[in-house]
C-alpha cells in the first residue's frame, strides 16, 4: 500500500507533495510570507517617523533653548524659577545660582531650577 503524503500551503490550498503544484506553492507561500513582513513593517516604519519628527525632535529643540538661555545668565540677570519666584541673580557657580529674592534674602538654586531669564527688570510693587 502506497503512502499519499499532502502538502498544505500558507494560504490554506493542498496539492500532494508529489504534484508540480507543490513547489510553486511553496514559492507562493514563501512570497505571501514576505509580503506579510513587508506589510506590517511599513506602518511601523510610518509610525516611528511621525513620533520623531512630532515629539522627540521638538523637545530636542526645546532642550537646546533652554540649555542655551540657563548658558547665557550672568550676575545681575532677572530669572523666574519653575517655582514661580523671582529673583535676581548674584552668583554664577557650576551647577547652581545663588538668587537674591529680596532685600538680604538669598537663596541657592540648581540651574535646572530657571524657568526663564526676564528681558527687563521687574516692576516693583506699588506701595
Amino acid at each position: 500500500m502506497a503512502e499519499t503524503t499532502t502538502a498544505v500551503s500558507p494560504c490554506g490550498g493542498s496539492a500532494p507533495a508529489g504534484s508540480g503544484g507543490a513547489g510553486g506553492s511553496a514559492e507562493a507561500g514563501a512570497a505571501a510570507q514576505q509580503g506579510g513582513i513587508m506589510g506590517m513593517l511599513f506602518p511601523l516604519a510610518i509610525f516611528v517617523l511621525i513620533f520623531y519628527f512630532f515629539i522627540i525632535r521638538p523637545q530636542r529643540k526645546r532642550d537646546k533653548q533652554q540649555k542655551n538661555m540657563i548658558d547665557s545668565i550672568t550676575r545681575g540677570d532677572q530669572i523666574i524659577t519653575v517655582g514661580g519666584f523671582f529673583g535676581t541673580v548674584r552668583e554664577v557657580r557650576e551647577d547652581s545660582f545663588q538668587i537674591e529674592l529680596a532685600e538680604g534674602v538669598r537663596v541657592r538654586i540648581l540651574k535646572s531650577a530657571v524657568q526663564t531669564k526676564q528681558a527687563g527688570k521687574p516692576q516693583e510693587a506699588a506701595s
